[in-house]
């Protein structure tokens, strides 16, 4: 049994990390200010005697005895983290600052949850880690990229420098149950509307790509990343790659909505490709995502029914 730390471990991704962990044997504990994490999505850990949750912000220094780190904690889309950008830079430079104190303190072996955002809008394609990405540094959307590369940067620093035990994770398109329906992600906007039989809003003409992997498979390849001798950034994510008009049509259908589509200006530096190499993960870890979209979304599309019938 090990002690984890999970920062950030009430948000979407955080939640699913700590119950894995519990499943798993380990010792848990959820770090989160609940900011954009929900006390919900970790109600049924709460009287789990291995699961304790500190309410806390990253951004002020904290002390807590663990073995392993793993740092979520940051608003994760572009509604969310736009709403108060210095807030966000803040929490993926001091707030991975004082992670990495804390793992340099306590010999515990900490992993960033990074993202695919730090290869801006590609000219290359798939996304390699070898890729120093095409990044805009002054747009609306660098208080996420920008703070996450430099995130990058400092866990690479306090390695070289203070020989702190790293693990950088690139994480691309995630979805699956405990998404927040109003966190402006694209496949929660989606069956949400699509549910409420709603205009489906597409921004641009939809032949933008991404690709998207159900959550599970991500847990399952951030806990390989941490239990391996790798410290330079891999990707985890899906390589299947799907225009956006694509996936609106497939939600559709699968909730048997009456939704029509509508477009949309695209918002400033979206990406038009998003598409991760995982030949890394692959030979490095062994592994690949099993869950296909299909299969991936009637789960996420059971799980928001579920929320909107709680809702009403």
């Amino acid at each position: 049994m090990s002690r984890c730390l999970v920062c950030g471990g009430a948000g979407f991704i955080g939640s699913h990390l700590c119950k894995r962990l519990l499943d798993d044997g380990h010792e848990v504990i959820c770090l989160d200010n609940f900011s954009t994490g929900r006390k919900k999505n970790i109600l049924n850990l709460l009287d789990n005697h291995n699961f304790d949750l500190i309410r806390h912000d990253v951004t002020i220094p904290f002390l807590i005895e663990t073995d392993f780190i793993y740092n979520l904690a940051c608003p994760a889309s572009p509604v969310q983290y736009q709403k108060d950008p210095v807030k966000t830079i803040n929490t993926s430079t001091l707030g991975v600052i004082n992670a990495l104190e804390l793992a340099r303190k306590t010999g515990a072996r900490i992993l960033q949850a990074s993202t695919s955002e730090v290869y801006g809008d590609p000219d290359v394609h798939p996304q390699a880690e070898w890729y120093w990405g095409n990044t805009n540094p002054v747009g609306i959307r660098s208080c996420y990229d920008e703070s996450k590369r430099c995130a990058e940067t400092l866990f690479c620093d306090y390695n070289r420098q203070f020989g702190v035990d790293i693990r950088i994770v690139r994480i691309f398109n995630t979805y699956g149950k405990n998404m927040s329906s109003n966190d402006g992600r694209v496949v929660s906007n989606f069956i949400v509307q699509a549910l409420n039989n709603e205009d489906i809003t597409i921004y641009g003409d939809g032949n933008q790509t991404r690709s998207f992997q159900y959550v599970d498979d991500l847990i399952a390849g951030l806990i390989a990343v941490m239990n391996s001798n790798i410290k330079t950034p891999i990707n985890i994510g899906n390589p299947s790659e799907f225009t956006i008009l694509a996936l609106a049509k497939l939600v559709i259908k699968l909730t048997g909505s009456h939704s029509n589509i509508i477009f949309l200006p695209l918002p400033q530096d979206d990406p038009r490709q998003r598409c991760p190499d995982i030949t890394l993960a692959r030979e490095l870890l062994n592994w690949q995502p099993t869950v296909n979209l299909v299969d991936g979304l009637n789960k996420t599309i059971e799980y928001f029914k579920i929320e909107n019938s709680s809702n009403k």
